[in-house]
C-alpha cells in the first residue's frame, strides 16, 4: 500500500482529523513538507477534501475516494457483519451524484481495456462465422454454469456441458437446477440473436432477460414490490416499488450516459444487483445485461469462469457495504483478461 493509499485508509476511518495527527498516527518516516505534498496530490485527484484553514485544517476522503479506495477483504470481513461499520440503506446520491462524476479506470486500466477491445476487434475481423458460434457456444455453456453456480447451483462443468449440449440432466439433482442452465442458455441465445436491441440498458430489456431467467421457476415477473434481504449482510435494498423503478431509471440513465464499454458492463454487474429490483434472478439478470452491452459492441462477453463464488459474493457484499467497488472492479478485469486469452 502507498503512503497516499494508507492516508486515504486512515482518513476513512479517522475523518476530520489534521495533519499532524495524521504523522503521529501513520508513522510514515517521512518529513512535515511531504506530507503536506501528500495531501495536495490527493486534493488535487480528488481523493481528499479539507476544510478549515492553516493549523485548523481538517481532513476528510471524497465519495470518489471511497469508491475505489483499495480495501483488504480480509480484514474487512474478520469483522462480523454485525459490528461492521457499513451503509445498510440503498444511497441514490451514489447512482445521481457520485458515479456520474468518476472516472472508474485509472489510465492505466484504460488503457489495458483499449488494447484488448482492439485487439479482439481486429481478430474478429477475419474470424469464420461457423468457428465464432462455435466459440460463443462453448463461452456460453462456461458463463451459464458459473453464474449458476454463484447461486448455489450443484451442476458441475461437465454435467452442464451434457445438459446443454446433448440435454442429458444429471442424476440425483434437482430439476430446478437443470431449468436454471437451460434458461442461461436461451437467455444468452436471445441477446446474441438481438445484439443491436441491447445497445442500450433498460427496464424493458431487464424484464425481457429477466422473464427468460425465472421461466418454470415460480418466480414473479415484472419489478417486485415485496421486501427482500440478503444473506450475511445487514444491507437491505429499497422495498417501495415506486423507488425500485426510480433506481433503475437512474441506473440505466447513468450506464447509457457513459461512452466506456467496459465502464457500462462492469456498473451494469454492480447495480442490479445493488438495486435487486426483482423478486429473485437479480445477479444472474446482471451478468447476462452486462454482457450484452460488450456483444451489441462486438467485444469479448466475460463467462466468469475462474472466479470463486465466494469472492464474487464478498467483493458484491463489500459494494453494498461501503459503496467500494475496488474488489469488484478487479476481478472484472481478471475476466477480460482470462476471456481473452481462453476465447476465439
Amino acid at each position: 500500500m502507498t503512503d497516499i493509499e494508507k492516508i486515504i485508509e486512515h482518513l476513512h476511518y479517522h475523518p476530520g482529523v489534521g495533519r499532524k495527527d495524521l504523522m503521529d498516527a501513520l508513522n510514515l518516516g517521512i518529513k512535515d513538507t511531504q506530507m503536506k505534498a501528500l495531501l495536495s496530490k490527493g486534493v488535487a485527484n480528488g481523493d481528499i477534501r479539507f476544510e478549515g484553514k492553516a493549523r485548523a485544517t481538517r481532513y476528510f476522503i471524497t465519495p470518489k475516494a471511497q469508491l475505489l479506495r483499495t480495501v483488504n477483504l480480509d480484514s474487512y470481513y474478520s469483522v462480523d457483519a454485525d459490528h461492521r461499520d457499513m451503509q445498510t440503506s440503498f444511497n441514490f446520491d451514489l447512482i445521481r451524484d457520485v458515479l456520474p462524476r468518476v472516472r472508474i479506470f485509472t489510465e492505466d486500466e484504460s488503457k489495458f481495456l483499449r488494447d484488448r477491445e482492439l485487439a479482439f476487434q481486429n481478430r474478429m475481423k477475419e474470424y469464420p462465422k461457423e468457428l465464432y458460434a462455435k466459440e460463443m457456444e462453448r463461452l456460453g455453456i462456461d458463463l451459464s454454469w458459473k453464474s449458476s453456480e454463484i447461486e448455489g447451483n450443484t451442476y458441475t462443468l461437465w454435467e452442464t456441458v451434457n445438459l446443454l449440449k446433448d440435454k442429458v440432466e444429471a442424476t440425483g439433482k434437482k430439476r430446478e437446477e437443470a431449468i436454471m442452465l437451460l434458461n442461461h442458455k436461451e437467455a444468452l441465445k436471445s441477446i446474441i440473436e438481438h445484439s443491436q436491441y441491447f445497445m442500450n440498458l433498460s427496464l424493458a430489456r431487464m424484464e425481457d432477460v429477466h422473464s427468460v431467467l425465472i421461466e418454470g421457476l415460480g418466480v414473479h415477473r415484472n419489478l417486485r414490490h415485496i421486501r427482500v434481504g440478503i444473506s450475511g449482510t445487514n444491507y437491505r435494498p429499497l422495498d417501495v416499488e415506486s423507488q425500485i423503478h426510480e433506481a433503475v431509471e437512474d441506473m440505466c440513465s447513468l450506464v447509457n450516459g457513459k461512452e466506456d464499454p467496459y465502464e457500462k458492463s462492469l456498473l451494469t454487474l454492480l447495480l442490479i444487483a445493488y438495486i435487486q429490483p426483482f423478486n429473485d434472478g437479480n445477479k444472474r439478470t446482471s451478468r447476462l445485461m452486462a454482457n450484452s452491452l460488450l456483444i451489441a459492441r462486438s467485444l469479448c462477453p466475460l463467462s466468469f469462469r475462474t472466479v470463486e463464488a465466494n469472492d464474487y459474493r464478498a467483493a458484491l457484499l463489500l459494494f453494498y457495504e461501503q459503496n467500494n467497488l475496488s474488489a469488484f472492479k478487479k476481478m472484472f478485469l481478471e475476466q477480460v483478461e482470462f476471456a481473452m486469452k481462453e476465447y476465439f
